[in-house]
């Protein structure tokens, strides 16, 4: 999964989990969208390093 797969399954999570006042639903969704929150930051931080690598060989 992706960090956005994460961020929307937590939102859904978190929503049913306060619709049928589950607290271990409800917090399950933010540690994935928190966690789909580190995915994309890593990726980006990737993306730019291999910018980076690659605008210097040329």
């Amino acid at each position: 999964m992706n960090g956005t797969t994460d961020k929307v399954k937590g939102r859904v999570e978190e929503a049913a989990g306060v619709l049928t006042n589950d607290k271990k639903l409800k917090n399950r969704g933010k540690m994935d969208q928190a966690a789909g929150n580190v995915k994309d930051a890593i990726g980006k931080t990737i993306d730019r390093a291999v910018s980076a690598v690659n605008r210097d060989k040329h």
